[in-house]
């Protein structure tokens, strides 16, 4: 998603070129996309046989839906308990918990 993303509309062989780690198969690769695609993420328009895919779905709504998500799996659907663990797992420092804090307070 990240390289539909970045390029709008690809092939499948636009997205392997991308990928300099982990390199998956074509084959691979243009199976990952036609899933995304089943699930509404990825839209494509035909050349023949060849398919260029273009991304439906916005980055931010994707991260609402994928976060919502692991919050609900992973952290009984608590913010608390997300921000706790990356504070113990020490991935977050306390000066951004107060600008985090801070943003909020804004907010209102």
């Amino acid at each position: 998603m990240h390289v539909l993303w970045r390029l709008q509309t690809a092939f499948v062989k636009d997205v392997l070129d991308e990928i300099l780690e982990d390199k998956p198969h074509y084959n691979t690769l243009s199976t990952i996309i036609r899933k995304l695609e089943e699930k509404g993420f990825v839209g494509h328009k035909a050349y023949g046989k060849t398919h260029q895919y273009y991304p439906i779905i916005k980055k931010k709504e994707y991260q609402k839906g994928f976060m919502a998500n692991a919050i609900d799996t992973y952290f009984n659907s608590s913010y608390k308990n997300m921000v706790s663990f990356f504070a113990a797992e020490e991935k977050i420092s306390i000066e951004e918990l107060k600008e985090i804090i801070n943003h909020i307070e804004n907010q209102k």
